[in-house]
């Protein structure tokens, strides 16, 4: 049990901590919203649906994504699109220093999160390949731990990263800090695009 503890808490933060659409725009709700209280709708929202997305991934779903190469195909090229998008809107956006429209309603909140978190194949294969694969290894009351284990680490991470966006929001007053993290986030969504890209071509998928 312990060791399915250990695998979870592992797996989940190696595959959460890039930086992405999701994390960045919890980040920027945290940096943006006038309290940490009005960026929970994204928080929460986020939490779900990675907790559903886990879910789905240890109850067998990627064995059948696996399974069905048109499905898989069909998701990796909306999501190439999707990436190559909020890649663009992510290096357009501006800071918080810099915004003149009023901060995100929590319904356009909710709504935005949850696109980031399931329109986006890179995390949606990630869970599903590498945490449904990995769940195969356990049973019973250890594969209950680790997914458990792997929920906690999301939950944990989207918190955590709200709160660091509101700290830096209010230390960095000239809005510098967001913009660099907002271009390299951008850069790094455009080239995991780009590598979906390649692998599509090859056929390694």
């Amino acid at each position: 049990m312990d060791n399915a503890l250990l695998h979870g808490i592992i797996l989940a933060f190696g595959l959460i901590l890039p930086l992405g659409v999701q994390n960045v725009f919890i980040f920027n709700q945290g940096a943006q919203q006038p309290n940490i209280l009005r960026s929970l709708p994204a928080v929460v929202t986020a939490g779900m649906c990675d907790t559903l997305l886990i879910i789905l991934a240890v109850s067998g779903i990627s064995a059948l994504v696996s399974a069905i190469h048109a499905l898989k195909l069909g998701v990796m090229g909306a999501g190439i699109l999707f990436l190559l998008y909020m890649g663009w809107s992510i290096w357009s956006s501006k800071t918080h220093t810099q915004a003149s429209t009023p901060c995100m309603t929590p319904k356009k909140q909710v709504i935005f999160a949850a696109t980031v978190s399931l329109l986006n194949p890179h995390a949606i294969l990630d869970t599903i390949g590498v945490i449904g694969t990995s769940s195969i290894a356990y049973s019973g009351a250890d594969k209950l731990v680790f997914t458990l284990s792997c929920i906690l680490v999301s939950w944990i991470w989207f918190i955590g990263l709200a709160l660091t966006g509101r700290t830096i929001g209010k230390i960095d007053t000239s809005g510098n800090v967001q913009k660099l993290i907002n271009k390299g986030s951008a850069i790094i969504i455009w080239l995991i695009a780009l590598y979906m890209i390649f692998i599509m071509l090859e056929g390694n998928f």
